[in-house]
């Protein structure tokens, strides 16, 4: 017997999905082109507005446009009208989401002498008309039944709504050629701000910490250099510093294992060590280090940073990195 709540959550996806795809099939292409190119060559701010449900959306959506370069702030419409109006310029466009376009909240704001681009499934309400007489856009989102049952509550209006804002933030970020560089000087704090800004240099090893040997290193002190340094790994180096190969955990149990019976005490670092080691350098994004363990078959756990003329100046260890909250 199925679940009543899980049949719920069932009948909603699919009615929001519906909804979707009838927005998108109903869009205008050159009612969203000119909305995207008022937006690209405002020079002012994008001032989103909407009340209850769509207020909230609306804020969603400026948050959305500020971070991906297209400044924007949410404005309160009951607010507007009690002196915060007044942050309005002539050189901004206003974004307004009203499923009906009739909310007497939005009087004051539509009135104002700029355009409006209107997120509404009303084209011939008080919104949809104020945006056309404005020199604006409307966006129709087809919304034929929310997902509650009394067809009430906004549901599937507002995701249509918060859908087509999306639409807007990254046809516009394209646009403007917006790159991770850029959304990394927006959100320098966070999970995100670390996955974007933070390198291999400030999570490796450096100094005496780096485990290193020589290709003619007896096994015990190959060992014991892994043992102290607890990286896993010792990088085995020329006498200018320069990288030559490197000796794991794994190499040392695959040598053993395929070996059977030797004398460990011949046994030095030419005999054991892996050539053209995976490696990375110290400006390297630490994500992109990540990926470049996890994407090498065998998966390597940590790798040698190289500086000037392929000298060890560090390793990186993958859970120092996902320690970080790098993943």
């Amino acid at each position: 017997m199925s679940n009543p709540y899980f049949e719920s959550a069932k009948r909603t996806f699919i009615i929001e999905a519906k909804a979707l795809q009838e927005t998108i099939g109903a869009l205008s292409e050159s009612d969203f082109i000119k909305a995207c190119d008022l937006l690209l060559h405002c020079k002012g701010r994008i001032i989103v507005s909407g009340i209850g449900k769509s207020g909230h959306i609306a804020r969603k959506i400026a948050s959305t446009l500020t971070s991906t370069g297209t400044p924007a702030i949410f404005l309160h419409p009951t607010e507007a009208a009690h002196g915060d109006i007044g942050l309005i310029s002539r050189d901004d466009i206003l974004l307004i989401l009203s499923k009906s376009g009739e909310s007497d909240e939005l009087a004051s704001i539509i009135d104002t002498a700029i355009p409006i681009i209107a997120i509404t499934s009303n084209p011939s309400s008080r919104l949809g008309k104020a945006a056309k007489k404005s020199g604006g856009i409307v966006l129709q989102t087809t919304i034929k039944e929310e997902a509650c049952p009394h067809d009430l509550a906004p549901t599937s209006s507002t995701t249509a709504q918060l859908v087509i804002g999306d639409a807007l933030a990254i046809a516009l970020l394209e646009a403007r050629k917006f790159t991770s560089n850029d959304f990394a000087k927006l959100h320098p704090g966070g999970a995100l701000g670390r996955k974007l800004t933070m390198k291999v240099a400030d999570l490796m090893v450096t100094d005496d910490r780096v485990p290193r040997t020589k290709s003619d290193s007896t096994l015990t002190s190959i060992m014991e250099e892994i043992s102290d340094k607890r990286l896993g790994a010792a990088c085995v180096v020329g006498d200018k510093g320069e990288l030559i190969g490197i000796i794991t955990d794994g190499d040392l149990r695959r040598y053993f294992q395929s070996h059977g019976q030797i004398d460990v005490r011949k046994v030095i670092a030419k005999d054991l060590f892996s050539k053209n080691p995976k490696t990375t350098t110290a400006d390297t994004l630490a994500i992109d280090a990540l990926h470049h363990m996890e994407d090498t078959l065998p998966k390597v756990m940590q790798l040698p940073v190289l500086g000037e003329r392929n000298t060890v100046i560090g390793m990186i260890h993958l859970h120092d990195i996902v320690k970080a909250g790098i993943s």
